[in-house]
């Protein structure tokens, strides 16, 4: 199997995970019916995708010209549906799908942004974009701070496995940068989650009482 069909299969992967992710999440807090479901979880599952293929000028979004997308995007969030009553108060593993998914956009959208021509730099800011930008808009729909701005160590650990991808040199070593790229992003969302650590935050002002 060539690199390409690896990192689309990787990037279904992610699409999946993204889908029961969302589907959970809106599942658990809002009090939505099938359509409410479907669509969320579709966008979290590929929201990310569509904003990244936009501003590398891929038109039309990969959602749309591979019915893959779509189709793995319904199936996890029907299996959410299915299994929501049973999933809904489990919060961990709504957590490591996050970071699944995450890991995996990362590391492809990353290597989608390069195969187009944009620099380091750039290729970077969109391979973090990949994964944390349906998440975004999943939150923003249910009126919820983004997670990328009120949780554990998120963004970060995004940037860093596309940094991996975008400035290692893979050539001779071939799988061996996306999957530990995406290993270490991971790892290092989950060790976050577990040990609630968490990105520098602004010093608050002190409070004075009148």
């Amino acid at each position: 199997m060539t690199l390409d069909p690896v990192l689309l299969t990787l990037d279904l992967i992610g699409t999946f995970a993204f889908a029961l992710n969302g589907a959970l999440v809106a599942i658990r807090l809002a009090n939505v019916d099938i359509i409410g479901v479907l669509t969320l979880g579709t966008v979290t599952a590929v929201g990310g995708g569509i904003v990244r293929d936009l501003m590398i000028g891929d038109t039309p979004p990969a959602t749309f010209s591979d019915w893959r997308y779509l189709a793995v995007a319904a199936l996890g969030s029907m299996v959410a549906f299915v299994l929501g009553s049973r999933l809904d108060r489990l919060t961990m593993p709504i957590t490591v799908l996050d970071a699944a998914g995450l890991s995996l956009f990362a590391v492809t959208g990353a290597h989608k942004a390069v195969e187009f021509g944009l620099g380091p730099v750039q290729a970077i800011i969109l391979g973090a974009v990949t994964g944390v930008g349906g998440g975004t808009i999943r939150d923003m729909m249910l009126r919820q701070v983004p997670t990328v701005l009120r949780q554990e160590l998120y963004a970060i650990p995004a940037l860093a496995a596309a940094a991996l991808v975008v400035l290692v040199p893979s050539f001779g070593w071939g799988l061996f940068v996306p999957v530990t790229a995406a290993l270490i992003c991971f790892t290092w969302r989950m060790v976050a989650v577990v040990l609630d650590l968490h990105a520098p935050k602004p010093l608050r002002a002190p409070h004075h009482e009148d």
